[in-house]
């Protein structure tokens, strides 16, 4: 996830159209969202199931 937010500074650069620019931050931030709700979600204790 890290690796991301030091590519998304560097696309923003390189891309010259403002609507590429825009879809790409805004697919970057979707996958740094995406990211973080698995790693999350990854911590959560599974619940147990009733007898």
């Amino acid at each position: 996830m890290l690796a991301g937010w030091f590519l998304l500074p560097a696309a923003v650069v390189m891309l010259p159209a403002l609507p590429a620019r825009t879809a790409f931050v805004l697919a970057g931030i979707g996958v740094e969202i995406l990211g973080f709700l698995f790693v999350a979600r990854a911590h959560i204790p599974p619940r147990r199931k009733r007898a």
